[in-house]
């Protein structure tokens, strides 16, 4: 992160319990390193299946990474569209591993009630909005979804988008109502005390050094301390700890970007009628979502540079008058970047990969019910020898190719945002 006080969400935190950097030598039967989404879910679900003794090292502090300043969306899927898993699992697989991220959602719900997270769930659902005239994606989308997935998206008519979302710029959309959105920072902290709660050791402060094998356990030092454990999860997200070659190799991180805007008041309706969190249909999309204040939280983009506040702000404020014009002049309170991991394949790779040593890493900018997901697998498995993981067998730890792979994502980035210009173009050039 460039400026962490420059974020929304540490600006809004919640007060969250101290966690202490971890002194001395310890056992234990479970060592996950990386307090985000996928460790913290992960640490939660084993001690929900009656493994408590688990020790969490977080080299910041809980939520400190993409799982604490992402745009906030709870869907269902991965990064990796439902027509390439279709490709490339069959109906079975694909419908199993898609059907994984919608129960995660559900299990996010009961857990903000169970665990009491005060994280501002705002049930109003995702819209998908066209920045096309043409339709046929939005066709083609919920019908696979309907056929193959059991999903049902909502079709929405030109009017009744333009109804609740005030802007030209679109023209029909698809309304996913079991969608919502969070304060995911407050998410985050809100799963640390969960975990701690029921047993769970939550480090802040105390990054791995070094992991090495000894006998049938793993060894991982920190700074002030070691713990030897028998299973040992790495999930570090874009902020690789450096422990295994092959693991760092198999993912770049890629900076995003998220702005805040001042709150925008009785002014807000003429932007947004709706609660609903929103993105669109090119690939280089934007995102946004209104927030309990009245502000708008806009994000979008991704660059292998993590870009300073105010690049952050002058990109983004322009991406935004684009879709409403009507804001200019608005103010922008906050601005941040920071890291995501991205595979090749674009799926998470989520499995063991020696002995005892287990992996969730590379959501690629769509891992709140993905990461729930790695958690409850990774957790099943450890506790009770569950084989699920390795339905994700097929999108493994394959080369990033770096540093070449750097300039290859970003290339690929332009390329489809150019395509995206192109065909917006062409449609006003023809008058569709």
């Amino acid at each position: 992160m460039s400026e962490p006080a420059s974020s929304y969400y540490l600006a809004t935190a919640t007060p969250s319990l101290p966690h202490e950097p971890l002194r001395g030598r310890r056992e234990a039967p479970v060592c996950i390193i990386g307090g985000g989404f996928a460790g913290l879910n992960t640490a939660l679900g084993l001690a929900e299946r009656g493994t408590r003794d688990v020790v969490v090292l977080e080299a910041r502090a809980p939520g400190f990474g993409a799982s604490g300043r992402n745009g906030g969306f709870v869907f269902g899927g991965f990064s990796r569209g439902e027509e390439a898993l279709l490709r490339e699992l069959g109906a079975p697989r694909a419908k199993a591993l898609y059907g994984g991220t919608i129960q995660a959602v559900e299990l996010i719900r009961e857990r903000i009630t169970r665990y009491r997270i005060d994280c501002e769930p705002t049930e109003q659902g995702v819209i998908w909005a066209n920045w096309f005239k043409d339709d046929a994606v939005l066709r083609e989308r919920q019908a696979l979804l309907a056929e193959h997935y059991d999903t049902e998206w909502t079709w929405w008519s030109r009017d009744q988008l333009r109804a609740q979302v005030n802007s030209a710029r679109y023209h029909d959309g698809l309304f996913e109502p079991q969608g919502f959105h969070f304060h995911p920072l407050n998410y985050a902290l809100g799963l640390a005390r969960a975990a701690t709660e029921a047993g769970v050791a939550v480090h802040a402060a105390s990054p791995a050094l070094s992991l090495e094998r000894v006998g049938q356990a793993w060894r991982v030092r920190t700074p002030e301390g070691e713990v030897e454990a028998r299973h040992v999860v790495l999930a570090c997200g874009g902020y690789l700890a450096g422990l295994r070659a092959r693991v760092d190799a198999a993912v770049l991180p890629i900076a995003t970007y998220v702005m805040v805007t001042a709150p925008l008041g009785d002014c807000l309706p003429e932007v947004l009628r709706t609660g609903a969190a929103i993105y669109d249909t090119r690939f280089a999309f934007d995102y946004y979502r209104p927030l309990p204040d009245t502000r708008i939280l806009w994000g979008g983009r991704i660059s292998v540079l993590d870009r300073s506040p105010a690049a952050v702000r002058r990109l983004l404020y322009r991406d935004m008058l684009k879709v409403f014009p009507q804001l200019d002049g608005v103010g922008v309170d906050y601005a941040w970047s920071g890291l995501m991991s991205y595979a090749r394949h674009q799926m998470p790779q989520i499995g063991q990969i020696e002995p005892g040593l287990w992996l969730a890493q590379a959501f690629g900018g769509h891992g709140v019910a993905p990461t729930t997901f790695a958690g409850e697998v990774l957790a099943a498995a450890i506790a009770h020898d569950d084989p699920q993981w390795r339905e994700f067998a097929d999108y493994g730890l394959v080369s990033a190719l770096k540093p070449a792979g750097f300039l290859g994502a970003q290339l690929s980035y332009w390329w489809a945002e150019s395509r995206d210009a192109w065909k917006d173009w062409r449609e006003r050039a023809r008058g569709d």
